[in-house]
């Protein structure tokens, strides 16, 4: 088998052999780390948010998100962003950040982005979520720190 010159000359070639697809604990292992390498006084701000991994959302959550696949969404706030909380409105359920590992898997196939940065990514996207900005604040801020 003739390999490339670039993989097998300069040492490039990674053996997947007995790798396999990062699993639903790997999306959280690394969710975990992103998060805490967030600032302190926005991890202060998340203490009663719930983060959890699955492989895709609910059916419900893409008809109510009219999403026209499963792969459309990485990741999910839901719940009620920290401006818009009151004391006269009891709290139902905890606030929640879904990360969907099949899609962000399926994104980091197709993009040269590393996963750990897709998946710090999607975190911190939803977390904007949570603390009240819209999909269009988030894009700002993104776009003004790069």
């Amino acid at each position: 088998m003739n390999l490339p010159y670039n993989v097998a000359m300069k040492g490039k070639f990674r053996d997947w052999h007995g790798l396999a697809a990062p699993t639903l604990s790997d999306i959280e292992a690394l969710a975990s780390e992103a998060y805490g390498r967030l600032p302190r006084r926005f991890r202060d701000l998340c203490d009663n948010l719930v983060i959890r991994v699955e492989d895709f959302p609910t059916d419900e959550v893409l008809n109510s998100m009219q999403a026209e696949s499963e792969f459309d969404l990485l990741g999910l706030f839901q719940g009620v962003g920290l401006p818009f909380q009151s004391e006269s409105v009891p709290e139902v359920m905890p606030n929640m950040i879904w990360l969907y590992r099949r899609p962000i898997l399926d994104y980091w196939a197709e993009h040269e982005d590393t996963l750990g940065a897709i998946v710090t990514h999607v975190l911190v996207h939803e977390i904007g979520h949570h603390f009240g900005l819209s999909d269009e604040d988030i894009e700002a801020i993104e776009a003004s720190a790069e």
